[in-house]
């Protein structure tokens, strides 16, 4: 070949091989624990978000995005793997470990030439090395900026932390930032909403949950929380635009799981799985738009793949299904009929039963119904009501809720129990609950109302019940596929701590039907 040939051929694939710098960036800020519509992006009162606003406005506002998981570790570790929760063995309980055959997203991005790391939360609660990792799962920590803040919220400066960040990458290397917030996570400080001009008459109150100034108090601290987290994602926004990388930066806004109340977080109801979302990319996502196609945080982990050009993972494919084709268009609504339905589940949360058992649901939400299935409705929801004291006796009733993180609220709820009006919140947050539920999430989304007996929707309930099962064996989830019926989830140890609670009736009377734990057997108690 000529050497004038030669060179043109050279100089044209210079031209055309995409250049480092034309590679995406990454921003993914993560909040903990903030249900969908705690936004004022979507019109909720009492609160005020102009950082998840703008991202919404340059790109695209997601109104049915669904966790995979409605509890922090379990979720984190669905969302970098981009797998569910049955799929990844002990990652998929709380508090247990992350082995690293399950690579993450950001493991594989640092693989392809990505500059990545993390500030505040990245993957926890959960022992790291217990998985043969020497490293957060979200990679290396910037945690070394700190700030004075507020009782109750972390004194971590996140955004001076992805300034450093930003400052120890190459030029023209693309990054991966994983930003999490411990907000809106409990403990709040009590009353630092109406502190901060927040107003009791703004505050949204779910149905399942009393009206009182009380609980409207709660919500306005965990609003607040929610607006720490804003406040440094706009930090963080306005640097990427001073540097003039905000145009080709992939913003991907969102939360783990739901707010921290009763009936909410760790649980597959519509408040424990409902998430806030935005995803902007100014280069390539058309603005201002809206979209209602049901859309799992599984979806997001696929996308970052495909915007980023990286392989993922071959021996654990991802579960989800990439949204780059839907972002880069210019359409609104509900864009592809074929997201009709999405899927979650959880298992182990707290230790809040006997031989710190979980609680296993699994569900499906299409765009207008919920069905959850139960798989051990033997056991309490929330948590046994009664634990024992260090002297292995029972403590006091109503004091093993630790499915609920403490609260004010909860308090509430306790103190009201025999209430004629506000007794029955504590009952539906805390009493045992039937195998199968269908809600109507039109009508009905605080879920206070099971339809899966009644007559007129029980072809419907049969239906997605049926769908479920199927999608869950052809994921090979162990609750539907197993001999054991998924009590393998409960062999997989919890590195947290442990609270004891007295055998329940179902265990003494059927001892084979309690799973064994060699883990927890190390741990128990000795009798003196």
């Amino acid at each position: 070949m000529p050497v004038a040939s030669m060179q043109h051929l050279l100089l044209l694939a210079l031209l055309t091989a995409p250049l480092a710098s034309q590679r995406p960036n990454f921003l993914i800020a993560i909040s903990d624990d903030q249900s969908y519509p705690y936004a004022s992006a979507y019109g909720c009162s009492g609160i005020s978000t102009p950082a998840f606003d703008r991202v919404a406005q340059a790109g695209v506002l997601f109104t049915q995005a669904f966790t995979p998981a409605p509890g922090c570790s379990p979720m984190r570790a669905a969302f970098l793997t981009g797998r569910h929760i049955w799929q990844i063995e002990h990652a998929g309980t709380h508090a247990s470990s992350f082995h690293k055959k399950y690579e993450t997203f950001q493991e594989r991005l640092e693989d392809g030439g990505y500059f990545v790391g993390y500030t505040g939360k990245g993957w926890a609660p959960g022992n790291v090395r217990a998985g043969g990792r020497d490293r957060n799962p979200a990679g290396p920590a910037f945690q070394k900026r700190k700030m004075k803040s507020p009782a109750g919220i972390r004194n971590t400066d996140y955004a001076a932390n992805f300034a450093d960040f930003l400052s120890q990458r190459a030029d023209d290397q693309p990054f991966s930032f994983w930003f999490g917030a411990s907000e809106p996570h409990r403990q709040f400080k009590k009353g630092i909403g109406l502190e901060n001009g927040l107003k009791l008459a703004d505050a949204l109150v779910p149905s399942f949950l009393p009206d009182t100034p009380e609980v409207r108090s709660d919500i306005l601290d965990y609003c607040y929380e929610i607006q720490w987290f804003d406040q440094h994602l706009g930090r963080m926004l306005d640097l990427l635009k001073q540097r003039g990388e905000l145009d080709n930066t992939v913003v991907i806004v969102t939360s783990d799981n739901g707010m921290a109340f009763p009936r909410a977080k760790a649980n597959v109801f519509e408040y424990g799985i409902h998430m806030p979302l935005a995803i902007s990319w100014p280069n390539k996502v058309p603005g201002s738009r809206k979209v209602t196609d049901l859309v799992d945080l599984l979806d997001v982990t696929a996308t970052i793949y495909a915007s980023a050009g990286v392989t993922p993972p071959d021996a654990y494919p991802l579960a989800g299904r990439s949204l780059l084709a839907m972002l880069r268009s210019n359409k609104q609504g509900w864009i592809e009929p074929e997201r009709d339905a999405v899927f979650s589940g959880r298992e182990r949360h707290s230790s809040s039963r006997f031989n710190s058992l979980g609680y296993p649901q699994r569900c499906i939400r299409t765009a207008r119904h919920l069905l959850i299935r139960n798989f051990r409705p033997e056991r309490w929801p929330a948590g046994t009501p009664s634990k024992l004291n260090r002297q292995g006796r029972p403590g006091p009733a109503h004091g093993g809720y630790h499915d609920i993180d403490s609260c004010p609220t909860l308090s509430f709820l306790i103190k009201n129990r025999d209430d004629e009006r506000l007794g029955k919140y504590l009952t539906l947050a805390t009493a045992k609950r039937p195998a199968v539920e269908l809600y109507d999430i039109l009508e009905d989304p605080g879920c206070l109302h099971n339809l899966a007996n009644d007559p007129t929707h029980a072809q419907h309930a049969k239906h997605l019940d049926q769908r479920l099962r199927a999608y869950l064996s052809q994921t090979k989830d162990p609750r539907v596929t197993a001999a054991d019926t998924g009590d393998v989830f409960e062999t997989y140890p919890r590195y947290s701590s442990i609270r004891w609670f007295a055998p329940p009736p179902w265990a003494t009377k059927n001892p084979d039907r309690v799973p064994k734990q060699a883990w927890l057997d190390k741990k128990r108690p000795r009798k003196k």
